[in-house]
Formats: C-alpha cells, sequence, structure tokens
C-alpha cells in the first residue's frame, strides 16, 4: 500500500518538520507521495532532493543579515517578510538548491497554493522548470498581509495554508490510504481570526471577496482538518507526529529558540522510527 507524508505549514514553526525529516532523511525513508503547505512545502522541496540540513540552514541563518523576515530585514529592505530574498538569493547563492536530483526524483511532491480569484487550493507539481517551481512555492509561502500576491500561470496565489492547511484528503483522494502527518501545532491549538484582522484583510483584498471568504473560514476548515486526522489516526490509517512541547510562535527569530524546536522534531522522530518501522508494515 502507499503511503503519503503530509506537511503542514506555520512559517518559523517549520524547523520541527525540517528536523523530523532531517532523521527520516538520515535513515533513508522515502515515501512516494508528499503534499506540503508553505513551510512545509519549502520542507518537502529539501526532503525529495535529498538536502539534508538545507531547510534547517534556512530557517535559522548563521548570520543576522541572511535572515529574510524580522525587523532587521525590515530596517534593510522596507518589508517585514522579504519572501523574494527567500527564494531568488537562497537557492542560488546563500543555500544553493538540487534542482538536478529534486528533477529526477520519482517522488510526486505536491505544492499547495491558494488560488486567490475563487479562493480554493490548488496543487501544483513541477518538474522541469526552475522558476515555476520556485514560484509554485514562494506562492504556498507568501503569507497574508505580509507578502504580495505572487503570478503564477496568469493566477494569482496565496499561502497554501489559506484552502488546505493539512492537505491529508487531497492525498486520501489520490489513494494513499495511510498517511504520515507532519504537523507543527501541539495538539490544543486552535485558530481565530480576529475582527480586526477581517477589517483588514475586507480592505485589502476587497477585489478577491471568495478569497475573503476563504480567510474568514479557515478556522472551521482546519478544526475539521483535525477532526480528520484524529479519525484516522485512531483507525490506524495516519501516523501523527506533532510537537510534543510548546510550539514557536509563527514569525519567531531567536535562533536558540528555533535550534531547540528544531532538536525536539529531530530527537522525537528518532523516538518514534519504531513505531513508523511499524506502520509501515501494517
Amino acid at each position: 500500500m502507499s503511503i503519503g507524508l503530509i506537511l503542514e505549514g506555520g512559517a518559523s514553526k517549520g524547523v520541527f518538520t525540517a528536523g523530523v525529516l532531517n532523521y527520516l532523511m538520515e535513515q533513508k525513508v522515502e515515501f512516494p507521495y508528499v503534499a506540503g503547505v508553505s513551510a512545509g512545502a519549502c520542507n518537502g522541496l529539501d526532503y525529495v532532493a535529498g538536502q539534508i540540513g538545507r531547510t534547517k540552514d534556512c530557517m535559522i541563518p548563521k548570520t543576522k543579515e541572511e535572515h529574510y523576515f524580522g525587523f532587521g530585514q525590515m530596517r534593510k529592505s522596507g518589508r517585514f517578510y522579504d519572501i523574494q530574498r527567500a527564494f531568488s538569493e537562497y537557492p542560488y547563492e546563500l543555500y544553493p538548491f538540487d534542482f538536478e536530483t529534486y528533477f529526477a526524483s520519482d517522488v510526486i511532491n505536491e505544492i499547495v497554493v491558494t488560488n486567490c480569484h475563487t479562493g480554493k487550493a490548488e496543487y501544483i507539481r513541477e518538474k522541469k522548470s526552475e522558476k515555476r517551481l520556485l514560484r509554485a512555492s514562494m506562492a504556498s509561502s507568501s503569507m497574508p498581509f505580509f507578502a504580495p500576491m505572487v503570478k503564477l500561470d496568469g493566477e494569482y496565489y496565496l499561502d497554501g495554508g489559506i484552502a488546505d492547511s493539512i492537505p491529508l484528503q487531497r492525498a486520501l483522494d489520490l489513494g494513499y490510504e495511510k498517511n504520515v502527518v507532519i504537523l507543527t501545532h501541539n495538539k490544543s491549538y486552535r485558530p481565530r481570526v480576529s475582527e480586526g484582522q477581517m477589517r483588514l484583510c475586507r480592505r485589502k483584498y476587497r477585489n478577491y471577496p471568495k478569497l475573503i471568504k476563504a480567510i474568514e473560514e479557515r478556522w472551521f476548515m482546519y478544526l475539521k482538518q483535525v477532526a480528520l486526522v484524529r479519525k484516522l489516526e485512531k483507525e490506524g490509517k495516519v501516523l501523527v507526529i506533532r510537537p510534543q512541547i510548546p510550539a514557536v510562535s509563527r514569525m519567531e527569530s531567536d535562533g536558540q529558540k528555533l535550534e531547540i524546536f528544531y532538536s525536539h522534531g529531530y530527537e522525537y522522530m528518532k523516538e518514534q522510527h519504531e513505531k513508523l518501522c511499524e506502520f509501515f508494515l501494517k
């Protein structure tokens, strides 16, 4: 039976996933299908390319000058979140991405994005064009309010987590009946969108009513997805790897805190390795 790998987003929280996947790559654990959202999509790229440690390096830069978000970046570029830098300078200069290995891989990797016109999730596969692959990844990681919309194939896109935060149902629809789901939030996490955020959303995205609706209803969608994860987890059809310690904030830039959360992901996956092997054999 084919087993899928589902990677939730969560911005800086994605460093937990980086720890989990680095351990899996060291153990040469492979999945035929990967679906990643936002930071999960970035993790998915490096997992398919087999680049142990790259996502960690990108998310915990060695110097303040290499950070692509935070107040230091705002002083430098005028933007709190310089996503252009993350998907241009990083993959070609600071932390080179292995496009050749990625494109040669047999793994089906889907990058989840949200179409701003329809408010619906789309699932992009790309194994030929470096530019399109990076644009799709950028779109998946473009958080509302913090980053501009990304134009791809004539459409405008934002963060995949708006429309499909945990693409487990997508994997099921494609025939992957068993899945390993890596979450970045603690079990008690419940998303909320404040009225103040929605007022800002309605002004900023007034020309995209279906996007506004998707943002407004995201919390309900997320709770339904978590309920599905828990149901299938009880049935033995899903293995969930989630943080067992308090998660860092979405925009955490403290290197020490990120290192701790990364190490937690790595060590927790090591603890769950035997359970993962049993899950594969069921």
